[in-house]
């Protein structure tokens, strides 16, 4: 049942801090999750859809949609807090498998009925993956959108050759056994104030493209990467298994499956940006090379922000529920997929 409990975060907290208001589902673990809803009235909607956030946001991330759409639409939206962030209780055990049963329970405790979509932003689309497995999960899904999911070099089936020219892939390696090994160091030094703090990254090309930068005027960015919320170590640990989780070994290999929806072939889509500097597109044109099944969008002129520009949010719905295709977001002639 719903519960307007608070969630009991470990966090360093101050007579001053807000009190925690959003409402909340108790796991069966125990844990509970806090979320928010948008749109039309859950019972009257025509679609249910379940968004997850990606590494340093929160339920409370930008994904306005006009009006006009979701009313034509009938669309409901839930927004949830993944474990430990937010309003959510943190999950020591926290794996792949349990990120995708956290969405199961909380669709199941809220009632969504037999279909709800999915839609993964970033590092929120990893938990997506396993949804395709033969599950009770999966027999809900009526669709999927992945937007700039995060790629995971220790997946076998890509080809060493190609990602060993990658430049994030030593980067990523690095820091995740910096991670693992070392947490205490990687918590030092990220509160360092000769460390790079998120608002410098925010604004150094290097991470994002001018349509990013022109988003990141209009969002808050990444509330939970900055060096005062790093230094509660429930934060620190939160973003750390997290990342830990995402770009570990996982028991499966994403580019072996066959399509969760064998009867219709139009159900699962990524969104990817031409120019996004932290997820690279060569490699989503592999996975959707090898996985024909996927319906591949790609953005000409996108970075990693793809979710907050203006048009894509509608242009995702559209693609997602109604199945129409934008001629912008494909990849052009010229660009060969490897």
């Amino acid at each position: 049942a719903t519960q307007l409990l608070p969630a009991q975060l470990e966090t360093d907290s101050s007579p001053e801090d807000p009190p925690l208001v959003s409402p909340t589902v108790k796991l069966s673990d125990g844990r509970h999750i806090a979320y928010r809803e948008r749109g039309v009235p859950k019972a009257k909607s025509n679609c249910k859809i379940i968004i997850v956030h990606g590494f340093g946001s929160s339920k409370d991330m930008n994904f306005q949609v006009p009006q006009e759409l979701i009313e034509e639409l009938g669309i409901y939206f839930l927004l949830y807090d993944r474990a430990g962030y937010g309003e959510s209780d943190p999950n020591p055990k926290r794996s792949v498998k349990s990120e995708a049963l956290d969405i199961q329970e909380l669709a199941d405790q809220l009632q969504l009925g037999p279909k709800f979509y999915v839609i993964g932003v970033s590092m929120g689309s990893y938990p997506i993956w396993i949804i395709y497995l033969p599950v009770d999960y999966l027999r809900r899904l009526a669709g999927v959108a992945m937007v700039v999911p995060v790629i995971n070099y220790r997946w076998p089936s890509f080809p060493d050759s190609f990602t060993r020219e990658d430049y994030r892939r030593p980067l990523v390696k690095l820091l995740h056994w910096v991670a693992k090994y070392t947490p205490g160091l990687l918590h030092w030094s990220v509160t360092r104030k000769w460390f790079p703090s998120p608002s410098v990254m925010e604004e150094k090309p290097v991470f994002f493209n001018k349509r990013d930068m022109e988003a990141l005027k209009k969002t808050e960015g990444f509330p939970m990467l900055t060096k005062e919320r790093l230094r509660e170590r429930s934060v620190f640990n939160t973003l750390r298994n997290d990342f830990l989780v995402c770009y570990g070994d996982w028991d499966f290999d994403p580019m072996e499956l066959t399509s969760p929806f064998p009867q219709n072939q139009n159900c699962v889509h990524i969104w990817q940006g031409y120019e996004d500097k932290i997820v690279p597109f060569e490699l989503q044109r592999c996975i959707s090379k090898k996985l024909p099944w996927i319906q591949y969008h790609e953005v000409a002129d996108g970075g990693h922000l793809l979710v907050h520009y203006n048009g894509l949010r509608e242009a995702i719905l559209r693609a997602m529920l109604l199945g129409e295709e934008h001629h912008l977001y494909r990849p052009s002639a010229d660009k060969t997929v490897p």
